[in-house]
């Protein structure tokens, strides 16, 4: 039988020793006195760091604390500034979600997050991992708080032989047994550290493991098999048109529907994008205006679920359509992809 209590205190004093520093953490010291982590800080770093790393999002948080403290100052906040605050750090539909969220805590909740995971997730845009992390690290409620990085943890530790995404119930449960109102809010974040640090997703450390003691995937010889996974599938490939359409120094750049990819975000003007590449005739057919469009090669992006060309053509304004003119320096707040298509079409020109 697994020794629960001895796991427990093993990692909890790895943690209380080699705990990182993040900006938006009350460490453990902190924590044994009675201190607790803000919520709001709790929150917004969980919605920035999914589905990106820790030293990417840390700019960005420091940079929303610092313009917008609390989150009555970020539910203030016009969509489109927190959407070029929020450009570069992608899954723009958190950008939408997060501004919903703060205006409900403000309007309905007087500024002051709920302390429960019930009441949490009834915030718009808060799901079961957030609402979760915040009840553990912002009030130490005994939730279970599975990341990828505690399911990593969690499938070598038990030595999971089923594959994600399939094993995700099981991972959880495990990690849920383990949770204990001793705590919690550390316990959790002792896990996450442990797998960023240490239980990393290549060359595992486990010469400085804590939990080594008790890890099947360790006894196997290989740990760093774990967790199984099913082969990827192949990510699909689009085609499409940026239309980088300037007057002089400036850019002319259209707001994208509210819903769907990047949407509420300013952008270039685009075509569809489809599976197929576009031809001269189709790409000038469907140009913003009409005009003499250049052809400046294409760029390339990635997107989670799918690949995207972009050829990029470029004219110069008559004066038509209703555009938003950009200068140069604003064009650093577009998303990376329209960050891409702009310079190529400014910087490629003879």
């Amino acid at each position: 039988m697994l020794d629960i209590p001895a796991l427990r205190a093993a990692l909890l004093a790895w943690y209380d020793a080699q705990a990182r520093d993040l900006p938006w953490r009350t460490g453990p010291a902190a924590g044994k006195a009675g201190a607790r982590s803000d919520p709001y800080r709790v929150w917004l770093s969980e919605v920035m760091l999914q589905q990106t790393t820790v030293p990417h999002a840390a700019p960005y948080f420091l940079s929303f604390t610092q313009r917008w403290p609390t989150v009555s100052d970020l539910a203030a906040v016009e969509d489109g500034e927190l959407m070029a605050a929020w450009a570069g750090l992608g899954y723009y539909a958190r950008a939408r979600n997060l501004l919903a969220c703060a205006r409900a805590v403000a309007a309905e909740h007087g500024g002051v997050f709920p302390d429960t995971e019930e009441a949490l997730r009834a915030l718009p845009g808060v799901g079961a991992y957030t609402a979760a992390a915040v009840a553990a690290i912002a009030f130490d409620r005994p939730a279970n708080v599975v990341d990828g990085n505690v399911e990593r943890v969690m499938a070598r530790l038990f030595a999971v032989e089923d594959p994600v995404p399939d094993a995700k119930p099981e991972l959880k449960r495990l990690a849920g047994d383990l949770v204990t109102a001793d705590r919690p809010g550390d316990w959790a974040q002792a896990l996450m550290d442990l797998g960023a640090t240490v239980c990393r997703p290549k060359q595992p450390l486990c010469d400085r493991c804590p939990v080594r003691p008790w890890c099947e995937g360790f006894r196997t010889g290989a740990p760093e098999t774990y967790p199984r996974k099913l082969k990827k599938a192949d990510r699909p490939h689009r085609h499409g048109v940026a239309y980088v359409l300037t007057r002089g120094e400036v850019t002319a750049l259209v707001r994208r529907p509210p819903k769907g990819l990047l949407g509420g975000m300013l952008g270039l003007p685009t075509s569809d994008w489809r599976d197929r590449p576009w031809s001269d005739a189709e790409a000038t057919e469907v140009a913003p205006v009409a005009g003499a469009w250049r052809d400046l090669g294409t760029v390339d992006h990635v997107f989670t679920h799918f690949s995207l060309t972009l050829r990029v053509l470029r004219a110069e304004s008559n004066g038509e359509g209703d555009f938003v003119w950009t200068a140069p320096d604003g064009l650093a707040a577009l998303p990376s992809v329209f960050l891409k298509a702009a310079k190529a079409g400014r910087d490629r020109l003879v």
